[in-house]
């Protein structure tokens, strides 16, 4: 336990400061770095990637999530991680490069749950605020009452060519792309497809069901 403890210890008191990598507003600590200090402090340290069914990561209604676990000292801790984009949101189609990034991104953490940079994700959990469209719209004050009267001939309002959601709830552009590649790769009727799924359009699939959509279509075009 003793020798346990003084590898957080030596791990943990590291400064990481000069390997620490910004992308947008996220820090991150090089991988190479982070393995290389864990070496250091235990030659027998390893880590597994975690398999689902032979695949490393894991398909789920909410995204893509990957698992690595590091043994120090005979010690296992492991760390789930989801497959984000650049802005750390989950990817509903990931490549294998992002994949791979993921895989990178666990194992860092997982080797901080044995002490290196642990402090940088001090704070990770809370909500991100800052950027576009994570801010629920204020409502817009009420206009102020007419103080004289005017006289109103008519009134036209424009129509959107796409129902506008409140919260995000359609598909994003990037995931039509998709879904229309996947269309044009399985030759897939697009009123059909419409049809059994129960969607006016395309572009106004609810987020909450493309991956169904998405998993329909990669299930056809694994079958041709």
């Amino acid at each position: 336990m003793s020798e346990q403890s003084n590898t957080f210890r030596t791990l943990f008191q590291i400064d990481v400061a000069k390997h620490v990598e910004m992308k947008g507003q996220f820090a991150y600590l090089s991988w190479p770095f982070a393995v290389a200090q864990l070496r250091l402090a235990d030659p027998a340290a390893y880590w597994e990637v975690r398999r689902f069914e032979g695949l490393p990561y894991l398909s789920t209604d909410l995204g893509f999530f990957v698992e690595v676990a590091v043994t120090v000292q005979g010690v296992t801790l492991s760390q789930i991680h989801p497959v984000l984009d650049h802005k750390n949101r989950p990817l509903l189609a990931p490549t294998p490069f992002d994949i791979n990034t993921s895989i990178q991104r666990a194992l860092v953490k997982a080797i901080a749950l044995h002490g290196l940079g642990l402090s940088i994700y001090a704070g990770e959990d809370l909500p991100d605020l800052n950027e576009a469209g994570d801010v629920p719209p204020k409502a817009p004050a009420p206009a102020p009452a007419p103080t004289t009267t005017t006289t109103t001939k008519g009134k036209v309002t424009a129509i959107p060519s796409r129902p506008q959601p409140t919260s995000g709830a359609w598909l994003t552009d990037a995931q039509l792309r998709f879904v229309k590649m996947l269309i044009q790769e399985t030759q897939t009727d697009v009123d059909e497809l419409l049809a059994y799924f129960g969607f006016e359009t395309l572009d106004t699939i609810p987020k909450a069901e493309v991956n169904r959509v998405i998993r329909a279509l990669e299930s056809k075009r694994r079958a041709a």
